[in-house]
């Protein structure tokens, strides 16, 4: 049994996070503070990857990483980077596909705090960007922790997307849930059932993490 693939995997899951998590902190005290008419459908365009099929979601982002689309010519010729079969377009791929899990937690993080916090802060002089990071952060930690280990599980256990961006190059896209594929092709069951107790096992251990820290934080606040 090769760790391999679960090595590969996690180390996706950690970088979509990371950057996941960079990029949607801002996008999601943005929508947690506007009454923009624009609102709605940024939460449609964020929410989009839960409800479209893996299939669809992996076509269109297959065509915007490939040298026919300006995205993909871009970064072959300007860069000298091939995202397609490779797991730097992984990375690009599961960014989209783990987007909401990330997004979501954190604007209902924001929009449970209390306002009459958030005015205080502002009333004493603190600006948006001091009052996200010295007010707001600090006291929605289960919000953060939940976003956070949600989406290293959705994207350590994701399938279609990164079948259809990045193949099954050892070493390189061959994730678990890819390498798992592959054993069922070949009837190699006995593989299969390991590699999946494995998934199941990290999974099941993942959700857990997140109840137990969120009971205890309400506990501890007497929620």
């Amino acid at each position: 049994m090769s760790f391999e693939p679960f090595i590969l995997s996690f180390k996706l899951a950690l970088l979509t996070s990371l950057i996941l998590f960079c990029i949607t902190l801002p996008l999601a005290w943005y929508l947690s503070q506007t009454h923009s008419r624009i609102k709605p459908f940024i939460e449609a365009l964020t929410t989009l990857p839960i409800i479209l099929p893996p299939s669809v979601l992996g076509f269109y982002i297959l065509w915007a990483l490939s040298y026919s689309s300006p995205v993909g010519a871009f970064f072959e010729d300007t860069l000298g980077v091939k995202l397609l079969f490779s797991f730097k377009g992984l990375v690009v791929a599961s960014c989209f596909y783990s987007l909401p899990f990330m997004v979501q937690p954190l604007q209902n993080g924001f929009e449970s705090l209390n306002k009459n916090m958030l005015e205080a802060s502002y009333i004493a002089g603190k600006s948006r960007l001091t009052t996200l990071f010295r007010v707001a952060l600090p006291n929605m930690k289960s919000a953060l922790i939940t976003a956070v280990i949600i989406t290293l599980a959705h994207t350590v256990g994701e399938f279609g997307v990164v079948l259809m961006i990045g193949g099954n190059i050892p070493g390189e896209t061959k994730v678990a849930s890819v390498a798992i594929y592959e054993m069922v092709e070949i009837m190699d069951y006995s593989a299969a059932h390991i590699y999946s107790a494995v998934m199941l096992g990290i999974s099941f251990a993942v959700l857990l993490s997140v109840y137990i820290f969120n009971a205890r934080q309400s506990r501890r606040f007497g929620l």
